[in-house]
């Protein structure tokens, strides 16, 4: 599930739906349908320097983050 919700944030983002930086409002609006606290967390849980869940952002900022890999 949470496989999904990450490959989402990334479709939205190669699509142009979602600009980077993107904070979790603007991920909501992108990718709307999933848990509220999900959009809070998810980010923060898989930025980069966690190291306990697979890093697939980079934080940029407060509460701003960036995909830690180019999207074609």
């Amino acid at each position: 599930m949470m496989k999904e919700f990450g490959s989402e944030i990334y479709a939205a983002v190669r699509t142009g739906k979602l600009a980077q930086p993107f904070n979790a409002a603007r991920v909501k609006r992108a990718c709307p349908g999933w848990a509220e606290g999900t959009y809070h967390t998810f980010l923060g849980k898989h930025a980069v320097g966690n190291k306990q869940t697979t890093e697939l952002f980079v934080r940029v900022g407060r509460g701003e983050y960036r995909l830690k890999r180019r999207v074609a």
